[in-house]
């Protein structure tokens, strides 16, 4: 009797690498999806405070997610590590505000 259990069970193992690479590819696009968004709020709110008016969706999801990518990289230079959603939020913002007054030192000069 346990054989043939488990010989109808098999076809179902046959289909879990598959099911696997699906789940992985809809997991990326979700998560790029969720950093052009916050990317597009945080850049969005970093132009408000440094500019007074924003950037254009473009440029403020740049910004965004440049500015996050710039907080971490330091925050690891510093060995700091942020463990909250709002911390990271935080953070985020605060990279895009340096990242904003970089490129506004950079076009003066």
């Amino acid at each position: 009797m346990a054989v043939v259990a488990t010989a109808f069970a098999a076809p179902a193992f046959a289909q879990q690498g598959p099911a696997n690479a699906v789940g992985a590819g809809m997991g990326l696009i979700i998560g790029i999806l969720i950093a052009v968004v916050v990317g597009g709020l945080v850049g969005w709110l970093a132009s408000l405070l440094v500019k007074g008016t924003g950037s254009g969706i473009g440029l403020d999801i740049l910004i965004g997610i440049g500015g996050s990518i710039l907080a971490s990289v330091l925050l690891r230079l510093f060995g700091i590590q942020i463990a909250s959603a709002l911390g990271s939020l935080i953070v985020m913002f605060l990279g895009a505000v340096l990242l904003l007054l970089i490129v506004k030192m950079i076009r003066k000069a």
